[in-house]
C-alpha cells in the first residue's frame, strides 16, 4: 500500500513537468539569464515557494471536502462571484494551450527544418488522441517518466561551473542599473508563468479523481513539494546555462532556436537534440494538462459530467468542449502567429489575473465546513495574503510593461 501511496508523486510531477515546467518557464528564464543574467534568479525562487503553498493548498481542499476548487469556489461564493473568474481563466488557458502547442512546433521545427506552422494540426491531434485514448494514471506516468530529460539543464549547469558567489548574489531582489523596465517585465514573466492558475485547478481535479482522502493530506505535501522543487530546478538551471552561455556573447533571446545553444556549449550537437526533446516533451505534457483543465473548469462550472477517467461517450460536453479548445488554440500557431512572443504575452495576461484566482484561497482554506480540522496556519494566510498583493502590483504593471517593452524595446 505503502508503494502504491508513494507513486502517487508522479501526479506532482506530471504537474511540475506540464505545468510549472512549460513553455513559460523556459521562455522566461531563458530570456532572463541572457539579459540580466543570475539577477533574477530570485524571482524562481519566490514563485516556486508560493506555488508550493497555494498547490497544497489546492490538494488539501479537494482531499479533505472532496470538492474541486471550481465547485468549492461556486459553492461557497456563488456564481455571481465565480463569473469573471471563470472567463479570464477559460481565455487565458485558450492562449496558453496556443502557446504550449507552439513549443512542440518549434521542437519538431528546430529537429526537422519543417515550419512550425506546418505541425501545428498534427500536434494538436496527437495531444487529442492521447485524452481522448488514455486515462489520468497512464497520462501522468507517461509524462513523469519522460519529463525526467529535462534534468540536462541541471547537469549543464554543473558542467559549466558558475560562480557561486554571483548565484548568491542572484537569490537577493535588486534593480539592474539599466533596462529597469524591461527587467522588471521579465520578473511578472517569470511569476506569472511559475504561478500558474489552471496548476490549481488540474490539481485539485486530479486529486479528485485519485479519490485522495484525509489520509492522503502527508502524500499531498511531498507531491507538492518534490513536484514544484522539481520544475523549479530545472527552470533554475536554464536560467543559470542561459547566462553563462547567451549572456556573454550578448545573445537576447527572440527566437527559440537561440535559446538551444544553451546546450550545444556543454553537449555540442547531442545538447541541441537535447534542447529539442526537453522543449518538446514539456510542453506537450503542458498541452494536456491544459486540454484538460478547460475542460474541467467548464464542465465543473455547469454540471456536466467530467473526468478523463469517464469515456468520452459518458462525458460528452467534457470531451467536446476540450477537442474544440484544442484544435482552435491549434490554429492560432498553424496561422503563424510567433510562438515565444505569444508566450511571453500570455504569461503577462497570466499575472493579471492571478488575483482572481488566489483571493478564494483565503476564504476556502480557512472554513471549517470545508476542510474542518485542516486549516490554513498563520504562514499559509499569510503567503496567500502576499501572492494577493503582489499579484495585484503585477496585474497593474503586466500589460503596461507589456506595451512598453515592444514599443520603446525596453
Amino acid at each position: 500500500m505503502k508503494a502504491q501511496k508513494l507513486l502517487q508523486v508522479t501526479l506532482g510531477i506530471l504537474t511540475s513537468i506540464g505545468g510549472f515546467l512549460d513553455v513559460g518557464a523556459i521562455a522566461t528564464a531563458a530570456e532572463a539569464g541572457a539579459s540580466f543574467g543570475f539577477q533574477l534568479l530570485w524571482a524562481i525562487v519566490l514563485g516556486t515557494i508560493c506555488v508550493i503553498v497555494l498547490v497544497e493548498m489546492s490538494g488539501r481542499l479537494a482531499a479533505v471536502s472532496k470538492h474541486t476548487l471550481v465547485d468549492a469556489v461556486r459553492e461557497r461564493l456563488g456564481f455571481t462571484f465565480y463569473i469573471l473568474p471563470f472567463i479570464a481563466e477559460i481565455a487565458t488557458d485558450f492562449l496558453v494551450l496556443a502557446a504550449e502547442i507552439g513549443g512542440v512546433c518549434i521542437a519538431l521545427q528546430l529537429v526537422t527544418g519543417i515550419s512550425f506552422q506546418w505541425w501545428a494540426f498534427p500536434v494538436a491531434f496527437a495531444a487529442w488522441l492521447l485524452v481522448w485514448k488514455g486515462n489520468f494514471d497512464a497520462i501522468e506516468d507517461g509524462t513523469s517518466l519522460l519529463g525526467l530529460v529535462t534534468l540536462v539543464f541541471v547537469v549543464a549547469t554543473f558542467k559549466l561551473h558558475p560562480n557561486l558567489s554571483q548565484l548568491g548574489v542572484g537569490l537577493l531582489p535588486t534593480l539592474p542599473r539599466h533596462d529597469t523596465a524591461h527587467y522588471l517585465f521579465i520578473a511578472v514573466g517569470i511569476l506569472g508563468a511559475l504561478i500558474s492558475p489552471y496548476l490549481f485547478y488540474f490539481y485539485s481535479s486530479g486529486a479528485v479523481e485519485n479519490h485522495w482522502t484525509e489520509k492522503d493530506l502527508g502524500i499531498n505535501r511531498i507531491v507538492a513539494g518534490i513536484g514544484m522543487s522539481f520544475g523549479s530546478l530545472v527552470s533554475l538551471g536554464v536560467l543559470i546555462v542561459s547566462a553563462l552561455v547567451l549572456g556573454p556573447r550578448g545573445i537576447e533571446v527572440d527566437r527559440y532556436e537561440q535559446v538551444a545553444l544553451v546546450l550545444t556549449a556543454p553537449f555540442g550537437i547531442w545538447g541541441f537534440y537535447l534542447f529539442a526533446a526537453s522543449l518538446a516533451i514539456t510542453c506537450f505534457g503542458a498541452i494536456v494538462e491544459v486540454t484538460l483543465d478547460i475542460g474541467y473548469v467548464t464542465a465543473q462550472s455547469f454540471g456536466w459530467n467530467w473526468g478523463e477517467n469517464l469515456r468520452p461517450k459518458d462525458a460528452a460536453r467534457f470531451s467536446t468542449l476540450y477537442t474544440v479548445f484544442l484544435f482552435a488554440s491549434a490554429t492560432l500557431i498553424a496561422i503563424g502567429i510567433d510562438p515565444l512572443k505569444l508566450t511571453l504575452f500570455t504569461m503577462a495576461i497570466t499575472a493579471a489575473i492571478l488575483p482572481l484566482v488566489v483571493f478564494p484561497f483565503l476564504i476556502l482554506l480557512n472554513d471549517e465546513s470545508y476542510v474542518g480540522q485542516h486549516r490554513n496556519g498563520w504562514f499559509s494566510n499569510a503567503l496567500v495574503i502576499g501572492v494577493i498583493g503582489v499579484s495585484f502590483i503585477l496585474a497593474i504593471i503586466a500589460i503596461p510593461l507589456e506595451i512598453y517593452v515592444e514599443v520603446f524595446g525596453g
